[in-house]
């Protein structure tokens, strides 16, 4: 009996290693792009590829600054401010009441051209402190009622402009469609009058996609409180080019709009008289408005931002190139051998 126990014991023991369930590893399968091995560029920056960097970068930036700076200052502009001048003096203790009462508000304005403007020169009115990016400005809209005819209900989103004092819904709804600006300019050169064209100031997308060519104005600006300027209802949203500038919502709350564009030249010393109608109220959150008449260029309108900040990093890049080479020249410094980078020790990298 005894004999027999050792084997047993010896047999049961090899049977559980036999069938005991193999570790399996975590260690991923080897290949050279797991363990990040294939081919790669590993720059070492030498005094030499620095100093280089920097200086193919100046070459390109300041030139580019240059001429982009020329570009912008190419443009001629005229700024006019009036929302002040246009108050009469009797009046401009209480701005908030002459602008809502109805009272006429024609207002003339004289400009002189500084240099030639060569056309088209486009007119803008610029607002200031105005935040058109409020959030509950921005969803106080309703575009599926803007573009489709059969949406004329879809006002749930234009609270509190979506229906009138007696349940008539508002075509189109919402704050920003019901504080469109209104005020009006009528231009003259040398007492002869100068055609504004207030076609295709918006854009092709916009019109085409964006408001519809058979949705037509209902019971706008109809409540007791009128917001802004009103409009055509015998003609169709998307040729109401006005409102579609200005449902286009701007993201700082200093912005221009187009409102139009001359398409004569001006020469310089030429005299513009503006006769506008100052009826936008701007007075309630000390905003501002201006008159601006503007050309371009490749570049766009004037800002001179971009040129500035090309000839900054430019110059930048230009004085560091210089100051390493001065470090190089003066107290260079021993580079290390390469040939113990890790990579070069090591390329298989096993």
């Amino acid at each position: 009996m005894n004999s027999n126990t050792p084997s047993t014991s010896a047999g049961g023991t090899g049977s559980a290693d036999s069938t005991a369930p193999r570790r399996n590893s975590k260690r991923p399968k080897y290949s050279r792009f797991t363990q990040q091995e294939l081919p790669a560029c590993k720059p070492i920056l030498t005094p030499k590829w620095v100093i280089s960097a920097f200086l193919l970068v100046s070459v390109i930036f300041i030139p580019i600054g240059v001429v982009s700076l020329f570009a912008s200052r190419n443009v001629v502009e005229i700024i006019d401010r009036y929302e002040t001048d246009c108050i009469p003096l009797d009046s401009r203790n209480d701005k908030v009441g002459f602008i809502q009462s109805p009272q006429d508000k024609t207002c003339n304005r004289t400009l002189t051209v500084p240099k030639r403007m060569k056309q088209p020169i486009y007119v803008y009115y610029q607002l200031d402190n105005f935040y058109q990016n409020h959030r509950r400005y921005v969803k106080s809209r309703s575009d599926q009622q803007l573009r489709n005819p059969g949406k004329e209900d879809d006002t749930s989103s234009c609270d509190p402009e979506d229906t009138t004092a007696d349940g008539m819904r508002i075509v189109p709804c919402g704050l920003i469609a019901w504080s469109l600006f209104n005020d009006t300019y009528d231009f003259t050169r040398n007492n002869q009058p100068v055609t504004l064209n207030k076609r295709d100031i918006s854009w092709k997308s916009d019109r085409d996609h964006k408001f519809g060519k058979k949705v037509y104005p209902k019971n706008f600006q109809n409540n007791t409180l009128v917001g802004g300027a009103r409009l055509d209802p015998s003609k169709s949203l998307s040729e109401q080019e006005n409102l579609i500038v200005w449902m286009r919502t701007a993201a700082l709350p200093t912005f221009r709009k187009l409102y139009g564009k001359i398409e004569v030249d001006l020469q310089a010393g030429d005299v513009i008289n503006v006769e506008l109608q100052n009826n936008y109220n701007t007075y309630s959150f000390n905003g501002k408005k201006k008159l601006v008449l503007s050309t371009t260029s490749w570049l766009g309108g004037k800002n001179d931002f971009l040129g500035i900040a090309y000839l900054v990093v430019g110059g930048l890049c230009f004085f560091l190139a210089m100051v390493f080479t001065i470090i190089y020249l003066v107290k260079p410094r021993q580079l290390g051998d390469p040939s113990y980078l890790s990579w070069n020790r090591n390329p298989g990298g096993r």
